[in-house]
């Protein structure tokens, strides 16, 4: 295909896979008649891995990620799917990277169309193809925009908020920061109005919110009180915790856990692959992932806030190399509490610096005297294949 070029699709389920020389991050986009989304909900990504008719398959890092489209399935009222595209990478733009569309087939991997877009620069993010509806059928469209200020960029487009917690005072002469990503909390753009879906203190670290206007995104070392309507949560939460292989990197056996503490961070218990229950229950593992692949949450920790036992004050929630890989071979690592009840995301933590280490510090839950609990964001990084390492740092950050 060239740019602009459209054809038929003759089936109603599609996958669109995006290639590169490097990792690509590929996500999807449902858009109504005005071109935008009807909400947050509509941005189809590898955290969020499915919504109506649309959905994200993982590569696994040995693989190209792609989007899925069952057209039968698109709600009334979606006449676009665009398929975007942009390098894992912080900052890395498509200079010298030639990605490739390709168009199958999702019930036998047969391929209907490619497309490689010609000329590409300084962009850091594209809308590669667009699935979409006219008169009645549903086609194909090559395009191959780009834009310089990442997905970011198209998220605004598009109509998909993204989150800018206000920044701590910046130290003079600071270099500038890149474009954010849409998935990820960033500083904000000069004169830009903080997204009302997550407000923010003004520093991290240096005040606290509740989780009364939505889903809350951490930077690190910020806090969120567990409270909504002005009452503390106090029913069962699952912690879920993912990542992928870097790009070309092996499937990496990552382990979570979590560590509880008491009065004066006395150690209680631990709770990991090995030891899936602890507390009386309170605390249960979901078991181990032994290589991160696939979208979504790779291991799951469910804690019943109300049945903890009133000595148990605080909760660290641990990850562990337990191959000896290091955190820089790793992709999207991130932390996200999740009302089991409801299955709504109440809080997200995603881990975007990562360091050469074995062993992280994702997030805490502590116990106040009021009886809510706060949640702060850490992604500190120590020495340590396994959680019996993690329970000394863990407790001096209590």
């Amino acid at each position: 295909m060239t740019p602009g070029s459209n054809i038929p699709l003759p089936t109603a389920h599609v996958a669109v896979d995006v290639t590169a020389p490097v990792r690509l991050d590929v996500s999807g986009l449902l858009l109504t008649a005005d071109g935008k989304v009807r909400s947050d909900d509509d941005f189809i990504f590898y955290n969020q891995p499915a919504g109506p008719g649309v959905s994200y398959r993982s590569g696994g890092g040995t693989a190209p990620d792609a989007i899925v489209v069952d057209t039968g399935s698109v709600p009334a009222g979606i006449e676009k799917i665009v398929v975007t595209a942009s390098p894992d990478a912080a900052g890395q733009s498509f200079q010298g990277i030639e990605p490739t569309a390709t168009v199958r087939n999702a019930a036998d991997g047969s391929v209907l169309a490619t497309f490689t877009p010609p000329q590409l620069g300084a962009e850091t993010a594209l809308v590669i193809v667009e699935v979409y509806l006219r008169n009645g059928a549903w086609k194909v469209r090559a395009v191959g925009q780009g834009y310089a200020n990442g997905l970011a960029g198209i998220a605004t487009d598009f109509g998909v908020s993204v989150e800018e917690p206000a920044a701590a005072p910046a130290p003079v002469q600071a270099p500038p920061v890149r474009a954010a990503d849409p998935r990820v909390a960033a500083p904000p753009a000069p004169a830009a109005p903080p997204a009302p879906q997550a407000p923010a203190p003004s520093a991290p670290g240096s005040g606290k919110i509740n989780l009364d206007k939505g889903r809350v995104s951490l930077q690190k070392n910020q806090t969120v009180s567990l409270v909504k309507g002005g009452r503390p949560l106090l029913s069962k939460v699952k912690m879920g915790l993912g990542w992928e292989p870097a790009y070309g990197g092996k499937d990496i056996d990552l382990d979570a856990s979590v560590i509880a503490y008491g009065p004066d961070r006395k150690h209680l218990d631990s709770c990991y692959f090995g030891r899936l229950s602890i507390l009386n229950g309170a605390i249960k593992h979901s078991g181990d992932n032994l290589t991160g692949e696939g979208a979504g949450d790779d291991e799951v920790i469910v804690v019943d806030l109300g049945r903890l036992p009133a000595e148990a004050t605080g909760l660290v929630f641990t990850v562990n190399s337990f191959t000896g890989q290091k955190f820089n071979e790793v992709a999207k690592a991130y932390c996200r509490l999740i009302d089991a009840a409801t299955d709504e995301e109440l809080v997200r933590f995603d881990l975007t610096g990562a360091e050469p280490q074995t062993g992280v510090m994702m997030a805490k839950l502590i116990k106040q005297f009021s009886g809510e609990w706060e949640m702060t964001g850490l992604g500190e990084f120590v020495k340590s294949r396994t959680v019996r390492g993690m329970v000394k740092p863990a407790a001096k950050i209590l």
